[in-house]
C-alpha cells in the first residue's frame, strides 16, 4: 500500500483519488479552499440556486465508468441523470431560431432544414460525417491514453479529412474552423453554429484547427445531460464516493512545496510548514506544480509545454433570480449568437470583451434551484478575457459586461429585464480564488494539430512519483476531459509508466 497526496479536490483529482483508494492505497486530499469540486460549485441565496461551473455534462460515460470501477452502487444512484432534450436551442443573429434534438443526427438535419431552409441540414450532416472521422482519428490518443512519448504526429497531422470540390475535381484541407465553415456550410448561421462551439471554449475559430470540429460531433453524437439538483451535485457524489472509500480530505491546506527525495517526489509541504510523507504526488495545473519543484525542469524539451495559463480565456457568469414562472416553450439550454461575428473575434484576439457576446442562458426546469413555481433560477455565461488582460475588479467592469450579457439574453428570454428580482456577477476573479487558476482562466479540450499549440503536458513529470490530472493537464480542459485525466493518472501510478489506458 503507497501513501499518495492529491493536491486539491476538483474533479480530476477526485476521479484519481477514488480509484487509487479502491486499488489499496492510502490517499490523502490537500484543498486550499474549504470545499470540493474545483469549477463545480453553487450559488445559495433566498431560496434560489446557480451552478456558477459548467452548466450540462458531456461524454456521462466518464464519469459511469468511475462510479462502477470505485464501488457497487452505479452513477445513477448516486445522482438523478436526465438527458436534455431538445440539447440545446439556437437563437441566431437574424432571429431565426433552431431547437436541436438530443443525440440524434436524423433530428439536427431535420431540425436545420426546417428552421434555416436550404439544404442546411444536409451540410451540417455531412460536416458531421467527417467530423467523426477526425474523432475516430484522434480519440485514443487524445482522451483514452497518456499522452504519445511521439505526441508530434498529433501535432503536425490534420485528422480533420479534405473537403471534396468537384467542381475542380479534387480536394481541399481545411486548415481551420472557419475554413471548414466556409468550404462546407456555406450558411452564416451554421457557420455561427460551428464557431460557438470553438468560442464558448475560447478558442479563436479563425486559427482553431479544423480538428475542433470533434467539439460539435460529440455534442451531436454523445448528448448533454443534466443532474438534478445541478452539477454541483455530480461533485457531491464524487466526495462521498471519495469519503465511502476512506480517502481523507484536508481543507484550507495549501500546498506549497513539493518534497523530494533520492531523485522522486517524496510528500508535500503546506504553507502553515506541515510536512506529509507520500510515496506518489498527484498534483493540478501543470505551470504552478513547476514552481512548488524549484530547480527542476519537470516538462523538458520534447513535451508539450505547459504554456502560460495567463493566454487562457475566462468566463463571465450572470446569475439571475427571477419573478414569474418559467415559459411553457422555455428549454434548458439557448445559445444567444452574437449580431456582430467580427467584433466578438476581434475581441477574442484582442483580449477585450465584447460588445455584443455570444451568451448561453441555461433555463433547468428543477424545483431544487427556485424557491416555487413562482420564480425561476437562470444562469448566463459568456467567454472573456482573463485577469491578465482584464481588470475585471476595477469599478463597474462586471457589471457593464453583465449588463450587455442580460441584453443579449433578452433575445431568448421574454421581459427578461423585467423579472429580475436581483442578479449575482462572477467574473474571472472568482474563478482564481475557486480553482487557483492564477489568470482565471478556463482550459479548453485537447486538440490535434495546430502545431501542438492545444496539447496539454503529459500527465507524468520528469520527477519521478509526480503526476498533474485536471482541465490543465492531458487531455486538457472541459468536465469529461478532466474525469479522463484523473482516470489515466490513476492508471500510471497502478501499473506503472508502461500503462496504455482501457481497452
Amino acid at each position: 500500500m503507497a501513501r499518495i497526496a492529491v493536491i486539491g479536490a476538483g474533479t480530476g483529482a477526485m476521479g484519481a483519488a477514488a480509484r487509487l483508494a479502491v486499488a489499496g492505497h492510502r490517499v490523502t486530499v490537500y484543498e486550499r479552499t474549504q470545499t470540493y469540486g474545483g469549477a463545480l460549485r453553487r450559488l445559495e441565496r433566498d431560496g434560489f440556486a446557480f451552478d456558477t461551473g459548467p452548466g450540462l455534462l458531456p461524454l456521462p460515460a466518464v464519469y459511469r465508468d468511475l462510479f462502477v470501477k470505485t464501488g457497487k452502487e452505479s452513477m445513477e444512484g448516486s445522482v438523478d441523470l436526465v438527458q436534455v432534450d431538445p440539447s440545446a436551442r439556437h437563437v441566431f443573429a437574424d432571429g431565426t431560431r433552431a431547437d436541436l434534438p438530443n443525440a440524434s443526427r436524423a433530428g439536427v438535419v431535420s431540425a436545420l432544414d426546417d428552421a434555416l431552409g436550404g439544404g442546411a441540414g444536409r451540410r451540417w450532416g455531412d460536416f458531421l460525417v467527417r467530423a467523426r472521422e477526425a474523432w475516430d482519428r484522434t480519440r485514443r490518443p487524445l482522451l483514452e491514453e497518456p499522452l504519445w512519448p511521439n505526441w508530434q504526429v498529433l501535432a503536425e497531422r490534420e485528422p480533420y479529412p479534405a473537403v471534396p470540390r468537384k467542381r475542380l475535381l479534387r480536394t481541399r484541407l481545411a486548415a481551420t474552423l472557419t475554413e471548414v465553415g466556409d468550404l462546407e456550410l456555406r450558411d452564416a448561421r451554421l457557420t455561427a453554429l460551428l464557431e460557438s462551439y470553438a468560442v464558448t471554449y475560447g478558442l479563436d475559430p479563425r486559427t482553431a484547427p479544423a480538428s475542433a470540429a470533434v467539439l460539435p460531433y460529440m455534442d451531436h453524437a454523445f448528448g448533454t445531460w443534466y443532474v438534478r439538483g445541478g452539477l454541483r451535485e455530480l461533485a457531491r457524489a464524487m466526495y462521498e464516493r471519495c469519503a465511502a472509500r476512506r480517502v481523507e480530505f484536508v481543507f484550507g491546506a495549501d500546498v506549497v512545496r513539493v518534497l523530494e527525495k533520492d531523485g522522486r517526489a517524496a510528500g508535500v509541504e503546506l504553507a502553515d510548514g506541515t510536512v506529509a510523507g507520500a510515496d506518489h504526488v498527484i498534483g493540478g495545473a501543470p505551470a504552478r506544480l513547476a514552481a512548488m519543484v524549484p530547480g527542476r525542469a519537470l516538462f523538458p524539451d520534447g513535451v508539450p509545454s505547459p504554456g502560460a495559463e495567463d493566454t487562457v480565456p475566462g468566463r463571465v457568469v450572470v446569475c439571475l433570480a427571477l419573478r414569474g414562472a418559467r415559459d411553457r416553450d422555455a428549454v434548458h439550454r439557448t445559445v444567444v449568437h452574437t449580431r456582430d461575428r467580427e467584433d466578438e473575434l476581434g475581441a477574442l484576439a484582442a483580449g477585450r470583451p465584447a460588445a455584443d457576446p455570444t451568451v448561453v442562458v441555461y433555463r433547468p426546469d428543477d424545483p431544487a434551484l427556485r424557491p416555487d413555481t413562482a420564480h425561476e433560477s437562470v444562469v448566463l455565461t459568456a467567454t472573456v478575457p482573463s485577469l491578465a488582460r482584464h481588470d475585471w475588479a476595477a469599478p463597474g467592469a462586471a457589471d457593464a459586461f453583465a449588463d450587455r450579457m442580460v441584453a443579449a439574453a433578452a433575445r431568448a428570454v421574454p421581459d427578461l429585464a423585467g423579472r429580475v428580482l436581483w442578479r449575482e456577477v462572477r467574473t474571472p476573479v472568482h474563478t482564481r480564488e475557486e480553482t487557483g487558476a492564477e489568470a482565471g482562466g478556463v482550459p479548453a479540450p485537447a486538440l490535434a494539430a495546430a502545431a501542438g499549440s492545444l496539447l496539454r503536458p503529459p500527465n507524468s513529470t520528469a520527477l519521478p512519483g509526480l503526476f498533474t490530472a485536471g482541465g490543465w493537464a492531458h487531455p486538457g480542459g472541459g468536465l469529461a476531459h478532466a474525469g479522463m485525466s484523473g482516470a489515466l493518472v490513476a492508471g500510471l501510478v497502478v501499473e506503472g509508466p508502461d500503462f496504455r489506458g482501457s481497452q
